[in-house]
C-alpha cells in the first residue's frame, strides 16, 4: 500500500521541492529516499536540488517580496487564515503523514497540526499589530517616530522531531510581517512541509512566498546562508549546528535566530506528592519518545522523597506502550533511525559503567530496531554523558539533593539554557529557584508550557530571540526611524 493511498487527499503527498508556485524536480538526478522509521519501509523519494535551483528559490522569493510586502497587513492576514483553516480541514491526513515519516504516535501528531496551525492563526492577527512608536520630539519643528518594516527574505531550516509545527511558528510570523520565505526541512521528515506548501497554494499565498527547498543539508545551507538576498535564517536544532550556521551567516551579517539544544532539569521539590511528581516527570521526559528540547534530561529529587519517587516513577514508565504510531493505544513510537539507537544506548552504557543503576529499561522487548524502550537510572552523577548530553532519547535520569542551593547550582551545570521545570507549592522556593535558573523558559507545577503566546526560546548554547509570543515577529522585521522636518526649519523659521 502507497502512502498517498493512506490519505483521503492524495495531493497532499508530494514528492517534489516547491519554487515559484512550481513542483520542481532535482536536474541531477540525485534523490534521497524517506523511510517510517517503524518498519524501514521507503515511503517516497525526494529530489536534492542543484545550486542553481536553490539561487532560482532566491530570485523567486525575492520577486515575490516585492508585492507580498505591499499587501496591506489585513490582506495578509486572510491568506493566513485560509492557510489556517486548510491545516485544521486536512488536520487527519497531515497527522498520518507525520506519523508515517516522523514516527510518533498519531494522536501526538493530531496535536501536533493543531499546535502548528495555532501559530498560523496567531501570526495571522498579530501581523495587523506591528505597531511603530511617537517619539516626543527634542528637534525644533520636525514629527520623529518609528514604523516596522519586513527584513525580506527568510531562511527557515527546520528540524525532524516537529516536522510541521516548527515551519508554521517560522513561516507564519516572517510571511505576516511581509517577509517571503525558503523552507529547508529536514531530510528524513521532507512530506510535512510539501504538504503545508500544498495547502499555501491553495489558500493563495502567492508563488515565492513559501517555498520548499529540499537537498544535502550542508550544501543548502551554505548557499543559503552566503546568499546576500537572504537577509533572515532561522534554525531549530542541535548546537552544534547552530554554531556553524552563525558562523556562515557572519560574512553577509544576516538577522540569525536560534533554537537550540536543551538540557532541562526537572526539579522536585521535599514537599511534593511524589506519586504526583512522578507521574508529572515521566510526561516531562519521554514526550516523542525523548526526541523534544524541552524533554526533562536531569530529574533532581530532594533526597527526602527521592526513594518513593523512583518507585512512582519506574512504575508510571513501566506502563508506557512502545510501538508503530498507526496502532491504538501507543504511548511512545521508534527513534528516528538507527544511529540515535544507538547514541542513547550508548549514554545508558557510559552512565552503568561510571557507577549509575539500571532500574528498568530491557531492550530486548523492543519492537523493531528502531525503538529504544524507556529507561530510568539513578545515581546519576556529573561525570556521566546523560549529565551533560541532550539524550535525544527515552532515557531518563535521577539525581538526588539536599538544599535549594545545590539543587540551583546543579541544575545550572549545563551549557544549554533553554527549558527548566520546578515542581513545589512552597511559594519563596519557587521564586527563588525560578529567578536563579539560567533558562531561558521555566514551567512550574506543569508539564505544558508553551503556545503561540509564548516567547519561546533560551539562553547560553541554547540559542538566540525568541519565536511565538507578541516578539516572534519581531525576528523578522526592521524599526524604521524618521525624522519629519517643517518647511523651513533649517533656516529656524
Amino acid at each position: 500500500m502507497t502512502l498517498s493511498s493512506k490519505l483521503s487527499d492524495p495531493r497532499l503527498f508530494r514528492q517534489y521541492a516547491y519554487v515559484d508556485g512550481k513542483w520542481t524536480h532535482g536536474e541531477g538526478g540525485r534523490e534521497e529516499a524517506v523511510f517510517d522509521p517503524a518498519t524501514g519501509e521507503a515511503l517516497g523519494h525526494i529530489p536534492w536540488l542543484e545550486a542553481h535551483q536553490i539561487t532560482a528559490a532566491v530570485d523567486a522569493a525575492e520577486a515575490a517580496f516585492v508585492h507580498w510586502r505591499a499587501l496591506r497587513a489585513d490582506e495578509r492576514c486572510e491568506r493566513l487564515l485560509a492557510w489556517y483553516d486548510l491545516l485544521q480541514a486536512h488536520r487527519e491526513d497531515l497527522a498520518t503523514l507525520m506519523t508515517l515519516e516522523q514516527g510518533k504516535p498519531l494522536p501526538d501528531a493530531r496535536g501536533e497540526v493543531e499546535y502548528g496551525a495555532s501559530f498560523v492563526r496567531w501570526f495571522a492577527e498579530e501581523g495587523k499589530r506591528t505597531f511603530g512608536e511617537t517619539i516626543p520630539s527634542h528637534i525644533p519643528n520636525a514629527a520623529l517616530g518609528t514604523i516596522k518594516e519586513p527584513v525580506g527574505i527568510a531562511a527557515l531550516i527546520t528540524p525532524w522531531n516537529f516536522p510541521l509545527a516548527m515551519i508554521t511558528r517560522k513561516a507564519a510570523a516572517a510571511m505576516a510581517a511581509g517577509c517571503t520565505v525558503i523552507v529547508k526541512p529536514a531530510g528524513e521528515t521532507p512530506f510535512s512541509a510539501l504538504a503545508l506548501a500544498e495547502l499555501a497554494e491553495r489558500a493563495g499565498i502567492p508563488a515565492g512566498v513559501f517555498n520548499v527547498v529540499l537537498g544535502e543539508p550542508a550544501e543548502v545551507s551554505k548557499i543559503l546562508c552566503a546568499e546576500d538576498r537572504v537577509k533572515a535564517l532561522s534554525f531549530t536544532g542541535s548546537t552544534r549546528v547552530g554554531r556553524l550556521l552563525l558562523e556562515q551567516c557572519a560574512n553577509t551579517v544576516k538577522r540569525v535566530s536560534l533554537e537550540l539544544g536543551g538540557n532541562a532539569p526537572f526539579i522536585v521539590g521535599p514537599d511534593m506528592d511524589p506519586k504526583e511528581a512522578a507521574f508529572a516527570a515521566v510526561a516531562a521526559k519521554f514526550q516523542t519518545a525523548g526526541q523534544d528540547c524541552l524533554a526533562a534530561d536531569r530529574i533532581l529529587v530532594h533526597e527526602s522523597i527521592h526513594d518513593e519517587f523512583v518507585e512512582h516513577f519506574a512504575e508510571r514508565m513501566a506502563a508506557l506502550t512502545v510501538g508503530n504510531g498507526l496502532e491504538s493505544e501507543i504511548d511512545l513510537g521508534p527513534l528516528i533511525h538507527r544511529q540515535a539507537v544507538e547514541k542513547a544506548a550508548a549514554i545508558v552504557d557510559d552512565a552503568i559503567s561510571k557507577g549509575a543503576t539500571l532500574v528498568a529499561g530491557d531492550q530486548s522487548q523492543a519492537p523493531g530496531e528502531n525503538f529504544f524502550m524507556p529507561v530510568l537510572l539513578t545515581d546519576v552523577t556529573h561525570d556521566m554523558k546523560i549529565w551533560h548530553e541532550e539524550s535525544f532519547a527515552p532515557v531518563a535520569g535521577i539525581t538526588a539533593y539536599a538544599d535549594d542551593d545545590q539543587v540551583i547550582e546543579m541544575a545550572n551545570d549545563t551549557e544549554y539554557g533553554l527549558a527548566a521545570y520546578i515542581y513545589t507549592h512552597d511559594i519563596r522556593r519557587i521564586w527563588k529557584i525560578m529567578r536563579a535558573l539560567e533558562f531561558g523558559m521555566v514551567s512550574v507545577n506543569s508539564v505544558k508550557m508553551t503556545g503561540p503566546p509564548v516567547p519561546f526560546g533560551g539562553v547560553k548554547h541554547s540559542g538566540l530571540g525568541r519565536e511565538g509570543g507578541v516578539t516572534g515577529i519581531d525576528e523578522y522585521l526592521e524599526t524604521k526611524y524618521y525624522c519629519l522636518g517643517a518647511l523651513g526649519s533649517v533656516s529656524g523659521s
